[in-house]
C-alpha cells in the first residue's frame, strides 16, 4: 500500500461553555462525522495561518490564535485506491473576534455549530476530536473514495517534524550538529527530526532522541510550531527543491543524563551531539529554530 503524508490544522474554539464543530458533507472522506474546524495545510503555509482561513472559510467565524494546543497524528486507509494516508494533525486553541455562524456549501463540511460537551458526546466524531475533547473514541467506517490521489511531486516537498528543547537536572542543554551535506550543516540544532509514517509527533522525538543522542527523556510539554519554507533547499539529493518544514517544538527533560553519542540509526544527518551549560549556548553557531528556542530555556 502506498504510504502517504498530509497536514491539517485545527482549532478548539470555545464560547460561552460550547465548542465549535463542523460536520463533513457528501465529499468528505466521513460523511455525517463532525470534528473541529480545519484542514490541510497549503504548500509554504504557517499552520497558524491556515487554521485562521480554515476556521472562516467553514464557519464565517474570525479568530486569533492563542496557543498551540496538541499535535497527534493517525493514519486512514484506503483499500480501493491502494493509499495509507498519514495525517500529522496541530491543533490550536483559538478565540473567537468577529463574523457570523454560517455554513459552508459546495466543500468537505456543510455545517457548522456550537454545542455543548453533552451535545457532542451525542455526535459521531472524529477520533482526534473526541480526544482532544475528552470524550469516548468511536471506531469508523471505512472512508468514503473520492476519485484518485494526485501525483506526488518530485520537485516540492512537504514534511513534518518534532523537535526538543531537551534538558537534564542541572539545566544543560542538549544540541545537536547537522552533519556535511545537508541544510545548516556545521550549526547547532535541536535534537528530534522526521517523524516516520504512523507515528505520533512525541515518539518520533523520543526515538530521534535515542538515536541523535543515546538519552532517554521523557515529553514535559509542547511548546510552539515553526514553520519553514524554504524554495531552493539544497541537500542529499544533489538539486535544489522546494521544501515546506513544519515543526512542533516539545519542552523534554532527560533526569539521567549520560554522554551524549550519535549512533548508527541516526543516519547521516547528525555529525555531533553534546550537553551545554545554558551560558554556553549563546556563543554557539545556532539553526533559527534552536536559537528561538533556547532564548529561556528554563521557562
Amino acid at each position: 500500500m502506498e504510504e502517504r503524508r498530509r497536514i491539517g490544522a485545527y482549532g478548539l474554539c470555545r464560547e460561552d461553555g460550547r465548542v465549535l464543530l463542523v460536520r463533513g458533507s457528501a465529499a468528505a472522506d466521513f460523511p455525517g462525522v463532525w470534528q473541529l474546524p480545519g484542514g490541510g495545510l497549503r504548500h509554504a503555509e504557517h499552520p497558524e495561518a491556515a487554521v485562521v482561513r480554515e476556521l472562516a472559510e467553514e464557519t464565517g467565524i474570525a479568530v486569533e490564535v492563542a496557543g498551540v494546543r496538541a499535535a497527534v497524528s493517525d493514519v486512514t486507509r484506503y483499500p480501493d485506491l491502494g493509499v495509507a494516508l498519514h495525517t500529522d494533525r496541530v491543533i490550536f486553541d483559538v478565540t473567537p473576534v468577529g463574523g457570523t455562524l454560517r455554513d459552508e456549501t459546495d466543500a468537505t463540511t456543510d455545517l457548522a455549530r456550537w454545542c455543548t460537551l453533552d451535545e457532542a458526546a451525542e455526535l459521531p466524531l472524529l477520533p482526534f476530536t473526541a480526544e482532544l475533547l475528552g470524550l469516548p473514541v468511536d471506531p469508523l467506517p471505512e472512508p468514503t473514495t473520492r476519485g484518485a490521489f494526485a501525483p506526488l511531486s518530485t520537485d516540492r516537498r512537504q514534511r513534518f517534524a518534532a523537535y526538543g528543547l531537551v534538558t537534564d537536572p542541572a539545566g544543560r542543554v542538549l544540541l545537536t550538529m547537522i552533519a556535511d551535506g545537508y541544510p545548516g550543516a556545521g550549526k547547532w540544532h535541536l535534537p528530534g527530526g522526521g517523524t516516520d509514517h504512523g507515528e505520533q509527533p512525541a515518539a518520533g522525538l523520543l526515538r530521534e532522541l535515542v538515536e541523535e543522542a543515546g538519552q532517554l527523556g521523557r515529553v514535559v510539554d509542547l511548546m510552539a510550531v515553526d514553520n519553514l519554507h524554504n524554495p531552493a533547499a539544497l541537500g542529499p539529493e544533489g538539486r535544489p527543491l522546494d521544501w515546506h518544514s513544519v515543526r512542533v517544538i516539545y519542552r523534554v527533560r532527560v533526569d539521567v543524563p549520560t554522554e551524549a553519542v550519535v549512533t548508527e540509526l541516526a543516519g547521516g544527518s547528525t555529525a555531533r551531539a553534546a550537553w551545554f551549560a545554558q551560558e554556553q549556548v549563546g556563543g554557539l553557531r545556532l539553526t533559527d529554530v534552536a536559537a528561538r528556542a533556547t532564548v529561556r530555556p528554563g521557562r
